[in-house]
């Protein structure tokens, strides 16, 4: 079995990196890419790997932003689904997406209601808190926007590359799985609340669990 655990920056599966020098599993190969941020590069960088070296399932790991504060900072949960919440307009005070302006059948595939969901089998397995999840251009700080992506998508998770994992691997037909951890909520801009680094280290655990568990 081929995995492609994948990043968008090195310092968040730093920890991960040793162990895998060591060896995790010799039923297991373990790629390791590192995509750039944001939903573009994200997008360019897994598809290149894919046309060059097909992998069985790629994990995308990273941190986020959470929506509620009853999740605690640290937590690590799975991406059930997702979607790019600001690919939409602003009308009359009300957030619209492409599918609520009829730009996009909401059921075209690989979109289902106008979510990119993952069908992965193994989501019991991992033992993990599946959750949905909206990628953004632009990290959301306006307290106005919380409220809409709030009140239009009901998320739990936001990061800038999950729906690229989803879109390209539901398209290639690959199995996937996204992985974030809490390191801060949303529209806290005071960074000294924000816990990185605990999230970097509970993130890791997690991935070694989880590959040990494939």
């Amino acid at each position: 079995m081929n995995c492609l655990i994948a990043a968008a920056t090195p310092i968040e599966i730093a920890p991960l990196l040793p162990e895998l020098q060591k060896g995790i599993r010799q039923d297991v190969e373990i790629d390791v890419l590192i995509t750039g941020i944001g939903l573009t590069a994200s997008t360019y960088a897994l598809q290149k790997q894919i046309s060059i070296k097909r992998p069985d399932l790629i994990i995308q790991a990273g941190v986020g932003g959470c929506f509620t504060e009853k999740i605690a900072l640290g937590s690590v949960l799975a991406i059930g689904q997702d979607c790019v919440a600001d690919q939409s307009v602003l009308e009359l005070k009300k957030l619209k997406t492409l599918f609520d302006l009829q730009l996009l059948p909401a059921n075209q595939f690989p979109y289902k209601k106008g979510w990119l969901i993952n069908p992965w089998n193994g989501f019991r397995r991992i033992g993990l808190p599946k959750v949905n999840a909206i990628s953004v251009n632009e990290i959301t700080t306006d307290p106005r926007r919380v409220q809409q992506y709030k009140k239009l998508f009901s998320p739990v998770i936001e990061s800038m590359e999950g729906a690229a994992l989803h879109y390209v691997c539901l398209m290639e037909q690959v199995p996937f799985l996204q992985l974030r951890s809490v390191s801060n909520y949303i529209a806290e801009r005071n960074k000294k609340k924000w816990r990185l680094s605990e999230a970097v280290t509970q993130l890791n655990k997690a991935l070694l669990q989880v590959l040990q568990k494939l």
